[in-house]
């Protein structure tokens, strides 16, 4: 932005300058009584623009115009050692915030991502490697790391070269970086080896497998097919049935795990289902929140 942007372009009324307001500031008629201005990137703004900002974010004014009362304002940039194009927050900037520093979250993610229709093979990849989910060196300056944004990226190219790993590979790679490539890559050329799912969720006879990534990857496929279901009226049949198979995973906590991701996206009519109270006194020695 130009400082302008935020001030208004000033013109002359009869023998005084006056100053137009921007039709981004939030205004009551035309975006309701309440509401958030969200500054971002506000650190990538040169000081003539965030020294324009001031009185805004601190008397909740510019000018003559006032924010309406029902509205907040919260500002979002990078730090100075992310290397993104960044400037010193100027003190008097600074000292008109609440300043938190947030970090990524594993579960927030898969949340975000089921209601996303992500694939479900790269959920389970990351519930399997969570260390994968962001991972950044400011010294190193790499090009392509994973991060919540690329993963989503990931999912594009298993879309359009999954039939084909090779390709898959190197776009994969070209996201998130050679590592967490070559890794995404081999586990779901490993899924090759996965159960029927149809079986578990028709409440048939299913053999968990040994490998941790396949149990990992079967949690999270689990959970997709809970989701698909919402809604229909064999929901609570499946729903059922994927509860019985997760008592019994050898780790419990995976099946708390697939339990806890279902609940997130289902909500609480997981609860009045008969087999969520069995599988709670199946697990009851694992604590979990």
């Amino acid at each position: 932005m130009e400082p302008s942007d935020l001030h208004g372009i000033p013109f002359k009324n009869g023998g005084l300058v006056e100053w137009s307001v921007p039709s981004l500031l939030p205004d009551s008629k035309r975006h309701g009584e309440q509401g958030i201005l969200f500054l971002d990137e506000i650190t990538s703004a040169p000081p003539t623009v965030s020294a324009a900002a001031y009185q805004l974010i601190l008397d909740r004014r510019l000018g003559d115009y006032i924010v309406p009362e029902g509205w907040v304002i919260f500002a979002a940039g990078n730090r100075q050692g992310d290397r993104g194009v960044t400037y010193s927050m100027p003190a008097p900037l600074a000292n008109r915030f609440s300043h938190f520093a947030l970090d990524v979250n594993l579960d927030d993610w898969v949340a975000w991502a089921y209601e996303n229709n992500i694939d479900e093979r790269i959920i389970g990849f990351l519930r399997y490697r969570p260390e994968h989910l962001f991972e950044f060196d400011a010294k190193h300056n790499p090009v392509a790391f994973p991060s919540p944004r690329t993963w989503e990226f990931v999912h594009r190219a298993l879309n359009k070269f999954g039939t084909d790993l090779s390709l898959f590979r190197q776009a994969a790679s070209a996201c998130v970086g050679e590592v967490a490539g070559v890794e995404i890559t081999t586990f779901v050329e490993h899924m090759a080896n996965l159960p029927d799912l149809n079986a578990i969720i028709n409440g048939e006879s299913v053999s968990i497998p040994k490998e941790l990534d396949l149990q990992y990857a079967i949690c999270a496929a689990l959970a997709g097919r809970a989701i698909g279901v919402k809604g229909t009226d064999h929901a609570e049949k499946v729903w059922g049935n994927i509860l019985n198979f997760a008592k019994n995973f050898p780790q419990k906590e995976l099946g708390v795990m697939l339990v806890s991701d279902m609940q997130h996206a289902i909500g609480g009519d997981i609860f009045t289902i008969s087999e969520f109270s069995d599988w709670v006194n199946k697990i009851a020695d694992v604590m979990f929140d």
